[in-house]
């Protein structure tokens, strides 16, 4: 998500700021702008922002100084087939129009749409995000700021939000800040950003990050600050950290890259192996094994070969594109390979398919021996928050012991780096185990900060309580 206030053609800007945030979603994206004369404008296309919001012709059609963007990549509502599920949504309400998007899930929203629905709300598409829109129609409260408070107390999970009004830039972080969200600075302007890469892109100035449990009001007055909730202990998605921010980012003062070599040292420690080359499955996987090869004194390679054309394998939305992009997105570098024992280092094993992949990719390359090392510990539950990750059985960690994911991937050796060391790369000098959790882990530990309601209520069953 990216937001600008308070500069002149506040869409070209957005425009820039989500093409420096094509990685955290690649289906679609959209732009809503406001001008004292245009009114609210909007456009909604697929594909990546390079190939849309860089036409002159579509961005003179969306005027003004303020505007909100967002690139989709879908958790909740159809995967890539429908326009009408591809954000910022847009709502006339009896104060003025609003906008709004949205990163996260609502771990309550089917609940909360059979309510709206039995009470005469219609919904235009089957995203998660379109509830607070119809939550905040339904408020009582005298304007768009606070119906916004009003609508995020009935919702829970994971949420921040850019919105925007006729004259507000509005920013919201959930109570326990799972997913991340940046204020700058720009001239007499302000943006608001899910990271600080999008910030650089523009020219703005690093301000801070917006606090959990916060919204920001910005207006040409300046900013209000307010804490519409509930104050409770910061549960930041750690796995921001190991895989979906960009490597120069920063997040809670740290620098992405560096939290990542981090891990990579501490992986080297936990998991040491005889080997010729450390080589990284490109490109989250690269600073790790930079801190690897330092850490072990093994040289550091390139042995795989991305193409910058392709997109994430990860968040592409099919099971079909994911087996088909693997060799379209990676190749091997054979006269680097040919004859060493590689050790291979990735940032997780999910449902294992790319993983096979690459592993016979390097065996057909000549490789002697290939050894897995894992900038993560095993992905054993799903995330609830924002995360795509696929159903529990469907997860290899969930289903097999780490011997038994070894055979399956046919490797040589197969290591994961332990909770606790994820923890002390990215600050916790005592690790998980020995200090109070600063992040959500869930996705490794099972332990849920907010409960999955909606998907209790279908099945789920939660890790008992030790």
């Amino acid at each position: 998500m990216f937001g600008v206030v308070g500069v002149v053609d506040a869409s070209n800007f957005v425009a820039l700021g989500l093409h420096a945030l094509q990685h955290r979603g690649q289906e679609a994206g959209g732009i809503v702008s406001h001008d004292a004369v245009a009114g609210f404008n909007s456009a909604r296309r697929f594909g990546y922002v390079r190939d849309n919001f860089t036409k002159a012709s579509l961005m003179e059609t969306l005027p003004g100084p303020l505007a909100i963007g967002h690139v989709r990549y879908s958790t909740a509502g159809s995967k890539g087939a429908a326009i009408r599920d591809v954000q910022p949504f847009f709502g006339e309400f009896s104060m003025g129009g609003a906008a709004i998007a949205h990163n996260g899930n609502i771990t309550n929203a089917n609940s909360l749409r059979r309510e709206l629905i039995e009470r005469g709300s219609i919904f235009q598409s089957g995203s998660d995000s379109e509830c607070i829109i119809h939550l905040m129609a339904r408020s009582l409260q005298r304007n768009i700021p606070e119906r916004m408070e009003d609508a995020l107390r009935r919702v829970e999970g994971a949420f921040s939000i850019v919105a925007m009004t006729r004259t507000k830039l509005i920013g919201v972080r959930d109570p326990l800040g799972v997913r991340p969200l940046v204020l700058g600075k720009i001239g007499d302007g302000w943006a608001l950003s899910s990271e600080t890469c999008a910030l650089d892109i523009i020219g703005a100035e690093y301000v801070r990050e917006i606090k959990p449990g916060e919204m920001v009001v910005i207006t040409e007055k300046g900013i209000e600050s307010h804490y519409p909730f509930r104050l409770q202990e910061s549960r930041f998605c750690i796995f921001e950290h190991v895989y979906f921010s960009r490597p120069d980012s920063i997040i809670g003062g740290q620098s992405v890259y560096e939290t990542r070599r981090q891990i990579g040292v501490e992986l080297a420690r936990e998991n040491p192996v005889d080997a010729d080359l450390v080589c990284p499955v490109p490109d989250s996987g690269t600073p790790a094994a930079i801190g690897f090869a330092h850490e072990s004194g093994i040289p550091f390679g390139m042995g795989i070969v991305r193409n910058q054309y392709m997109g994430r394998t990860f968040i592409e939305p099919t099971e079909q594109i994911r087996n088909m992009g693997v060799r379209l997105k990676l190749n091997v570098n054979r006269a680097l390979i040919k004859g060493k024992r590689v050790i291979l280092v990735d940032d997780s094993v999910v449902r294992g398919t790319t993983s096979r992949k690459i592993k016979q990719m390097i065996l057909d390359a000549g490789a002697a021996e290939v050894h897995f090392r894992i900038a993560s510990p095993p992905t054993a539950w799903p995330c609830f928050y924002g995360v795509d990750t696929p159903q529990r059985d469907k997860l290899l960690a969930a289903t097999m012991s780490e011997d038994e994911m070894c055979e399956h991937l046919s490797v040589d050796s197969l290591k994961f780096i332990s909770l606790d060391g994820l923890y002390r790369a990215v600050g916790e000098a005592k690790g998980r185990n020995n200090s109070c959790p600063q992040y959500c882990d869930a996705c490794f530990s099972g332990e849920y900060p907010v409960a999955p309601s909606d998907m209790i209520q279908k099945g789920f069953e939660v890790k008992a309580a030790e």
